[in-house]
């Protein structure tokens, strides 16, 4: 019996096969993550922040799941080790870059509870503070793209074709789960 190539038709061991190539996604989704906290979290759980299963992670252990993940990814796209290490090394610089915009995004949550908490709405704060958070974001989704360009540029088109075939699999793995 010939081997099939996709998640599908592979069932549990094949999926579990396929799951590192999500490194590249992985790398997306931290990346993201950071990019999503310059506009705020998604509710007490902290599901935007950096979180460990005992607490908020350290920008080193961010980075270590960044890096396992990759390694983890080169094997199933067959990357070579130039490969590997270009990938690895854009990876943690975007990570690095992102993450004082993690904590920009953090202080300006106790801003945001001060202008709605004062006396008197100050339109002209809100609209500043409003602004501020934008650009936090946009320069955020910047760094983003850049890697994700990078990244890019660095694997092959079977090998980006490989991490779509991954994307498109798990959103549809996702959308089951959705109730709405």
């Amino acid at each position: 019996m010939s081997e099939q190539s996709t998640p599908q038709a592979t069932g549990g061991r094949g999926r579990r096969r396929w799951l590192p190539v999500a490194a590249i996604a992985v790398v997306a989704a931290f990346t993201g993550a950071a990019a999503t906290s310059a506009v705020g979290h998604w509710g007490p759980g902290g599901w935007g922040r950096w979180h460990g299963w005992r607490g908020p992670m350290s920008p080193a252990q961010i980075e270590e799941r960044v890096d396992r993940g990759i390694r983890h990814a080169a094997i199933e796209l067959d990357a070579t080790p130039e490969q590997q290490e270009k990938v690895r090394a854009i990876a943690k610089a975007a990570v690095r870059d992102l993450l004082p915009m993690r904590e920009k995004a953090q202080t300006a949550r106790a801003r945001a509870a001060e202008l709605l908490t004062q006396p008197k709405v100050d339109r002209a704060a809100i609209e500043a503070f409003r602004a501020e958070q934008m650009a936090l974001a946009d320069a955020a989704s910047k760094r983003f793209a850049q890697a994700l360009g990078d990244i890019a540029e660095v694997l092959t088109p079977e090998q980006r074709q490989k991490v779509h075939e991954f994307v498109q699999w798990r959103r549809g793995y996702w959308q089951r789960w959705h109730r709405g």
